[in-house]
This record gives structure tokens, sequence and C-alpha cells, in this order.
């Protein structure tokens, strides 16, 4: 059940839904990295910040950035912790890059094996390099599966036998690939979206196809799936790595749900922050959701245009939309000064009642 406030998981899926449907049908779809560079920096930045924060590491998002776009080791954290945010942008570079390319996959393979080993490959070389896994052999390098057996984790769920990992990968590639083909063709997939791809999530985040950089590389290929789907990438934020791993052990007994929310949540939050504003010009009508920033809330902006003071329409699905036009217009009045009432022509004093 929702919390007070909270909109119900259902109504998390209708919006997203709908957010999607605007998306292909009034902004043209996804943006493609060439066109939109600085969305896709933007989602880039943050996601190598934050998917590597969830394995431990300590970079604050200002040194990923001196890292990334100039190549600066800020700060005095360990090699390791600077080469593990450069191979996971590299890696997530590639996947954007690759994402918006039909021809890779018009084929009707969603994803390939060969692409998996070489999002592993390109995140974990870096890392490698410099500090191998203690107990790797010289088969198991980045790009290459696991020929260890893994310990239980302390959650309880135990990966398979490593000689079970061939062809468990192979199965769930093949899931993917029935996944894409099922969307492409229109077809049913039995369940909504978001816990169909927790499902992919999860049951490779089980298998352990690699020795290590399985979370890393399980959210990398999550991306890949996403965008080539027509579906914005999603950041599974630092603060919400409690709630995330919550949800894959409720996925590891069968129970998608919590998964599958966090995934849509995070998929509408990249929508509407970086790519509806981006993608739609000033004067076009976007949800109020989009138009957010520092100094609007979604609450805010709500309540200016139920009273009138927003230009915005209400659609027919109960979605507020306005332009960022409407709210620069809108900002504008509140910030217009006043000019003082006058009691009678020539009086100089303001209004009110005089002076005792």
């Amino acid at each position: 059940m929702a919390g007070r406030g909270r909109p119900s998981r259902a109504t998390v899926y209708e919006r997203l839904d709908r957010a999607i449907q605007e998306l292909n049908q009034r902004l043209g779809g996804l943006p493609s990295p060439t066109e939109a560079q600085e969305i896709w920096s933007d989602i880039w930045h943050l996601e190598a910040h934050h998917s590597t924060a969830l394995e431990g590491n300590t970079l604050v998002l200002k040194e990923v950035q001196a890292l990334l776009d100039q190549g600066r080791a800020v700060g005095a954290k360990p090699l390791r912790e600077y080469n593990e945010v450069k191979g996971y942008a590299d890696a997530a570079k590639w996947v954007y890059g690759q994402a918006l390319e039909p021809e890779v996959w018009n084929d009707g393979h969603l994803l390939s094996l060969n692409e998996l080993r070489h999002i592993h490959h390109t995140a974990m070389t870096p890392v490698w390099d410099i500090e191998p896994h203690p107990e790797a052999s010289d088969r198991e390098g980045p790009g290459n599966f696991r020929e260890h057996d893994i310990h239980p984790f302390t959650e309880g769920m135990t990966p398979p036998s490593w000689t079970l990992v061939p062809g468990e990968i192979q199965g769930w590639a093949d899931d993917v690939c029935e996944l894409g083909r099922k969307l492409e063709a229109k077809e049913d997939i039995g369940h909504p979206l978001p816990e169909e791809l927790a499902k992919i999530h999860n049951s490779f985040e089980r298998i352990h196809p690699f020795i290590d950089g399985n979370g890393r590389t399980g959210r990398l290929v999550l991306n890949l799936i996403l965008v080539r789907l027509g579906y914005p990438p999603i950041i599974v934020l630092k603060k919400q790595r409690e709630s995330y791993l919550t949800a894959l052990r409720r996925a590891d007994a069968g129970d998608y749900g919590a998964l599958g929310e966090l995934i849509a949540r995070a998929m509408e939050d990249n929508l509407n922050r970086f790519i509806v504003p981006n993608v739609a010009g000033p004067a076009r009508l976007v949800p109020l959701a989009a138009l957010v920033d520092e100094e609007f809330s979604i609450h805010a902006l709500r309540q200016a245009a139920q009273r009138g003071r927003l230009n915005s329409v209400q659609g027919p699905d109960g979605v507020w939309r306005s332009s960022r036009k409407w709210v620069d217009a809108y900002r504008a009045s509140r910030h217009r000064p006043t000019k003082p009432r006058k009691t009678h022509p020539g009086d100089d004093s303001p209004s009110g009642p005089p002076a005792s």
C-alpha cells in the first residue's frame, strides 16, 4: 500500500506509460547522444558517480566531474577508486552510443553475449590493471565468465555453480531478446514492463556470471536494454542503496514489485529532469513535472496552475501542462516590483490607514 501522499505502484506505472507515450508521440522519442550531448552528459556524470558509489566508491560528484571532464584526479582517494569511475564511465558512454543505433539489433537480438562481455571488459579493465581479483585465474579477467563458485550471500541467495554459468547466462540473454521481440511485435508480456525489467535485472545478479563487477555490469546492461527499447536510462542513487538491495532480495523470492517500482520511478525521474525539458522547445506544452527547477517545486507549479496564475492547461488525462515560456513569464511576474498605490494624484505617500 502506498504511504500517505505517495502514489500507488499502479499509479506510478500508469504515469510512466503516459510520459513515454508523450515522449514518443509529441517529442519524437529519445534524442541521440549526438543530437543532445548535454542531456546525455548530465546523465553520464550522475550514473558514473552513483552506480560506483553503490559498490562503496567514495568519490564525490565534483571529483567525478573533474576526472571525467578534465582527466584530473582531484582529492586523495586510492587509485582504484578513480579507475573504477573511469572504467564505468567508459562503459556507460559505449552503452549510450550503441543504444540508439537500430542497425545494431535490427536482426531482432536486443542483446548479445558479446556485448555483455564487452561492457564488463570496458568497465573492469582499468581496475584490473592495478588490482586484479585475488582469487581470479588467468581466464577470469575482464570480459570472461567466472570459473569459481561464489560463496552464499549474507541475505541467503547462492549463485549457481560456475559450471552452469554459460548455459544460464545464454538462457538469460535469450529471455532478454524474447522480451524485445514481444515488445516490438506489440504482444502481451503478461506483467507491467517495469516488473519484467526487474526480473531481467535480478536474474542477471542471481547468475552472477563474473567473478567481480556484476552489480555495475548489471546496471549498465539494464540501461542498454532500456534505451534500445526507447526508454530513458536509470540511475539508482546512492541514497537508495538499502531500498535497492531490499528490492533485489524480495525479487530473489519471486516478488518483483518493489524493484519494478524503483526502476519505474528512476525512469520517470530521468525523463522529467533531463530529457523532456531539453527536447521540448520553450513554447511546447509538457507536464508540470518536467518544468520543476530550484525555484518551483511540482506542488508550487500545480498550485499556480490551479489558481490561474500560471498559464497552463489540464488535459483529459488530468495532467496539467505548461511550457518553459509560460513558467518564465510566471517567474517574471512574481519578481516584478509592485508599484505603491497613491491615495490621489500628487500624493507620494503609500495608501493605507493614517498614522496615529
